[in-house]
């Protein structure tokens, strides 16, 4: 990537859906649909059930806190799986790792369904996350092996933008179950899904990585692949702005409840419908931002949703601390807030895996682990505040906005017109 100084990068080049690429495939629709899916099982996984956490320690004797874990374990897990299942593919291939990741998360999600205490549930969780996150990475790699140029850049916003929306979706749906149902229905739902992925993906999606493309399976080639990844300073760059993308959106999640029920006297109902309004707007703008692509350059686009982030992260902080944070003020900024989104990971991330095109399993796995380990940790942060403030929510969105900003400045290089 560097080397080309004065040519045309792939995502400056549009190049025809049906075109091959340098596997000698090209992605299709039923493979591009299959990916998709499987890309946003794992995400859905992760809070489906929270607004059951009450039944869950009721039924099973145990704390909020050991309830909360089976949250966090599962969080931990799936950045695992993400880091180590993406080498492994670059080594071992997709098809077969894709398949016994689905059959392995199909199993851990009856496992959850059936559990009889509080330590089962945590380790089937592990189990299903690790699993999860491993189908997520090999999926998304399998997207590289087949996608250049304009093409990649629209399939990845595709791939993320449903996985960016089913973490948000996750607690409507489960809000459903809960008020119709059981809460173990949530990972039967979950079993069934993911038992319908692996015959999809069984049924569509081929072999991507053939053998003379696989690296060698020595630790020291793994950690060369591992190397350059993160030794590169513009996928560093959309690695960061990317995961920080993924800390707005959770600092969102982590803290919208309490805002806009306990602060402002929204009923659950009431909720749920600005809640999935914001889906919505992400949804929207993520299929804005795939439209955009070939047209207006990616980093342009990017720096937009940066922008807006920015300017709506002042805003709700200095509504926090001046004014209690108006009901207005946050439905507007939440749902500007997360539209943004839609601008900003999707195509960070695309623009991330352009520049490791060598290690593409690798480079999905770092940028998985990173994504997912800082929701893990913006979560609870940005509620430090309790059901009283959102100044640390706002904070967070400042700061991290600013993160990404200082990230995208730092990768430009003007040689380059990216």
């Amino acid at each position: 990537m560097e080397a080309r100084t004065g040519e045309k990068t792939l995502l400056e080049t549009d190049v025809t859906p049906g075109e091959p690429t340098r596997t000698g495939r090209s992605l299709g629709s039923p493979v591009l649909a299959t990916v998709v899916f499987v890309g946003g099982i794992a995400p859905l996984a992760t809070d489906m059930y929270v607004p059951a956490f009450p039944e869950v320690a009721g039924e099973l004797g145990a704390s909020a806190t050991g309830v909360q874990l089976t949250l966090t374990t599962f969080f931990v897990a799936m950045a695992l799986g993400q880091l180590i299942g993406g080498p492994v593919s670059d080594q071992r291939g997709r098809r077969g790792l894709l398949l016994a990741s689905l059959a392995v998360l199909t199993v851990a999600s009856v496992a959850c369904a059936v559990s009889p205490d509080i330590a089962v549930l945590m380790a089937a969780r592990a189990v299903q996350g690790f699993a999860g996150g491993w189908a997520m990475v090999v999926a998304r790699a399998v997207v590289v092996d087949l996608a250049v140029g304009t093409r990649l850049v629209r399939a990845l916003n595709i791939v993320a933008g449903v996985g960016g929306i089913a973490p948000i979706v996750g607690p409507l749906l489960g809000g459903l179950i809960v008020q119709f149902s059981h809460w173990r229905t949530s990972f039967w739902l979950l079993a069934g899904l993911s038992a319908a992925m692996l015959i999809a993906a069984a049924v569509t999606v081929p072999e991507t990585l053939p053998a003379e493309r696989r690296h060698g399976g020595e630790l020291r080639e793994l950690g060369h692949a591992a190397r350059q990844v993160v030794g590169n300073r513009r996928f560093v760059a959309y690695l960061v702005v990317m995961a920080f993308s993924m800390g707005v959106t959770f600092a969102y999640v982590a803290t919208s409840a309490f805002i806009l029920q306990s602060m402002n006297g929204l009923s659950p109902v009431q909720y749920s419908i600005a809640f999935a309004a914001n889906a919505v707007g992400l949804a929207l703008a993520t299929l804005l931002a795939g439209r955009l692509a070939g047209r207006v350059p990616t980093r342009r686009v990017i720096t937009i949703g940066l922008a807006a982030t920015g300017v709506v992260g002042l805003g709700l902080l200095a509504a926090a601390i001046w004014a209690g944070m108006p009901l207005l003020v946050a439905l507007a900024g939440f749902f500007l807030l997360m539209s943004a989104q839609g601008l900003v990971g999707p195509n960070a991330g695309a623009l991330a895996s352009n520049e490791v095109p060598e290690h593409p399993g690798t480079g999905s796995a770092v940028l998985g682990f990173l994504q997912w380990c800082l929701a893990g940790l913006v979560a609870p942060i940005a509620g430090l505040g309790g059901d009283s403030t959102a100044v640390p929510m706002a904070v967070i969105i400042v700061v991290l906005t600013a993160g990404s900003l200082t990230a995208m400045a730092a990768s430009r290089r003007p040689a380059i017109p990216n």
